[in-house]
């Protein structure tokens, strides 16, 4: 049976992301922890955008061909 490709956990670094911003708001962190979880959110926020761009490119793909379902790859650059 083939295995199935890992893929971004789109919900996951979401629900971290929601983490960091709790923490960061609650205002108990040092400076240095409150930077170092503004930069870790920082990329959580970039992959999870790039994570929304691929999947509207793959919508959009499915639904212009002349009213057809049908799937074509697209271009994954490695943005990150």
């Amino acid at each position: 049976m083939p295995t199935k490709k890992q893929g971004f956990a789109f919900e996951q670094s979401l629900s971290e992301l929601d983490e960091l911003v709790k923490k960061m708001e609650s205002g108990d962190l040092s400076l240095e922890e409150s930077l170092k979880a503004f930069e870790q959110g920082v990329k959580l926020t970039r992959e999870c955008q790039k994570a929304l761009t691929d999947a509207e490119q793959k919508v959009q793909l499915l639904m212009e061909n002349n009213g057809q379902l049908e799937s074509q790859p697209f271009d994954q650059a490695e943005d990150v």
